[in-house]
């Protein structure tokens, strides 16, 4: 068995594109300061970052909604601005953010590395939202097809879980069936163009956009092997425990913005497209490739473990942990949430 050989490709690129969704690598980002409370009132920092998994959030940004629900407390919302999960959660670690939406990825690592954070809520699972792509003009029609070829990926990312997971359905091996190739998921198209490799592994909305303007084609979806792709809504212990009605109102006011899908203002949409980098009219196909649940399932309890699981198997962390020590349900269950949205 050959040892799968983990390369980088067009480096000076993937240094310097962002990873959408945050949901395992690092990436330069700015956050911004926190103003100080006025007039005696407190400051509740929520850490955001451009993924579709939390549109919601950002309908409930744009219409000042928390805000809104928050004056009758005194309190002051502040809004930091992320590019991926890694630097959030440097700013919860030093208190800059009190909550923030992630990927399973960042959060399992940062409970790993000793932060005290919970689980709060569940911003979206979002299966459909993690897929195999080849060049839209490719032969290759199924995973099985990709035996000794190369796929790019966001090395220790959900995606990288997504091949192990459907490598294991069909069959083969990731350490000696194929090549991985480390990439930024913001260069799938130019690997996919230039023949760098022969499928990628990424997630939405780039797999939207690049099926959309005929660059790639899907050949394995989360759905196909289990994988849930889970997207948690975390805060500081600390934080949460002592402000329970702040996060009370958060977590009302994102199942709002859930319920706004459907019906979404115009200039609104247009503002969490651009948030996004999307085209406005791709906003729906990609929301649809979520459930924008809410409440925690032990579905989603199940799968951030096999999260912890897969990232001890490939070594990016030490040991397994119990993950329900972390997931606090009694957050979403003291919220009215059924005002917006049905719940299950």
């Amino acid at each position: 068995m050959k040892k799968t050989r983990i390369l980088s490709c067009i480096t000076a690129l993937a240094l310097s594109v962002t990873v959408l969704c945050g949901c395992g690598s690092s990436s330069k980002t700015e956050e911004s300061s926190s103003p100080d409370a006025k007039d005696g009132s407190s400051v509740v920092n929520i850490a955001i970052q451009p993924s579709a998994a939390f549109i919601p959030l950002y309908i409930a940004r744009e219409n000042g909604w928390i805000e809104e629900a928050l004056k009758d407390q005194n309190v002051e919302v502040n809004w930091n601005d992320f590019e991926s999960g890694p630097p959030m959660n440097e700013s919860l670690a030093s208190g800059s953010s009190d909550i923030g939406v992630m990927g399973d990825v960042p959060t399992v690592s940062s409970i790993a590395a000793g932060q005290e954070n919970e689980i709060i809520a569940m911003a979206a699972d979002g299966a459909k939202s993690y897929a195999m792509l080849v060049s839209a003009d490719s032969e290759i029609a199924s995973v099985t097809d990709l035996k000794g070829k190369k796929i790019g990926t966001t090395v220790g990312s959900t995606a990288h879980n997504l091949i192990d997971k459907l490598f294991t359905k069909n069959n083969l091996d990731i350490n000696s069936d194929v090549e991985l190739v480390n990439i930024a998921t913001g260069d799938a198209a130019t690997v996919l163009s230039t023949g760098a490799v022969d499928a990628v592994a990424i997630w939405e909305p780039n797999v939207t956009r690049l099926v959309a303007d005929g660059t790639a084609k899907i050949i394995g979806e989360g759905p196909d092997c289990g994988l849930l792709g889970v997207n948690p809504i975390i805060a500081r212990a600390e934080y949460a425990q002592n402000n329970q009605e702040v996060i009370r109102v958060i977590i009302e006011q994102y199942a709002r913005g859930v319920a706004a899908l459907d019906n979404l203002d115009e200039e609104v949409q247009k503002k969490v497209a651009d948030a996004l980098s999307l085209d406005p009219e791709l906003l729906d196909d990609v929301a649809a490739k979520y459930e924008y649940t809410v409440k925690i399932s032990d579905a989603d309890v199940e799968n951030l473990q096999d999260t912890i699981s897969f990232l001890v198997k490939i070594g990016n962390l030490d040991k397994e942990y119990d993950i329900k020590d972390y997931v606090k349900k009694d957050y979403v269950e003291h919220a009215d949430i059924s005002q917006y949205i049905t719940v299950k």
